[in-house]
């Protein structure tokens, strides 16, 4: 009697991480930390919306909490005019509170924008809660940082005030007041002279 040839048994197809993406060296947390990501430099802010969407359409509010993208407010003076800009501490960087598990990484991982976390090799190292709680303080600080664009033995011309059309040397810099101290010649003599830094423009 034949016997009949055994049939293949057949199998569903398993369902593989591609070999490009990274797979998370890490045990899963029970603890809220914050986490630094790395992103396009210039996308900062595209990517921390991308990721707040991400967040809200996959249901994991339980997992990742806030998403900071690290600003001081910072004074820019050009042509005579004070300006307030908020300047990114970090460039390139954003910070993530979240508990950090699979299912959260792959949300992070995978938003557009997104090149990594910041760690050793594929795996993710928080900040402690010291640098974390300088950043915050430092973005909620009240008075903006002054945009420091002079250095000491700079020349300068003044533009107003008493001793406007005056050529003179930077002496010293305060960005906390706003002022510089600029050595003017009078009478064959250095004198030493507070201005503004709207009363002054580089050579």
């Amino acid at each position: 009697m034949a016997r009949r040839p055994a049939q293949a048994t057949r199998k569903g197809p398993r369902a593989e991480r591609p070999a490009s993406v990274e797979t998370l060296d890490v045990q899963e947390s029970q603890e809220r930390r914050w986490y630094v990501i790395h992103t396009y430099s210039g996308y900062e802010d595209r990517v921390k919306k991308n990721l707040e969407h991400r967040v809200d359409s996959m249901d994991v509010k339980d997992r990742i909490f806030q998403v900071v993208v690290p600003t001081e407010d910072e004074v820019e003076i050009r042509e005579g005019q004070r300006r307030t800009v908020a300047r990114k501490v970090f460039p390139g960087y954003i910070l993530v509170d979240m508990l950090l598990d699979d299912a959260s990484w792959y949300v992070v991982r995978n938003t557009p924008g997104v090149t990594g976390f910041v760690g050793s090799g594929t795996k993710p190292i928080p900040l402690e809660e010291p640098e974390v709680r300088a950043i915050l303080k430092q973005m909620e600080a009240e008075a903006p940082r002054v945009k420091v664009g002079y250095t000491k033995g700079q020349s300068i011309r003044v533009t107003d005030g008493p001793f406007a059309e005056f050529i003179g040397t930077v002496d010293e810099v305060y960005p906390d007041k706003g002022k510089i101290r600029v050595l003017l010649s009078f009478f064959g003599r250095e004198t030493p002279v507070e201005l503004d830094f709207l009363q002054i423009e580089k050579l």
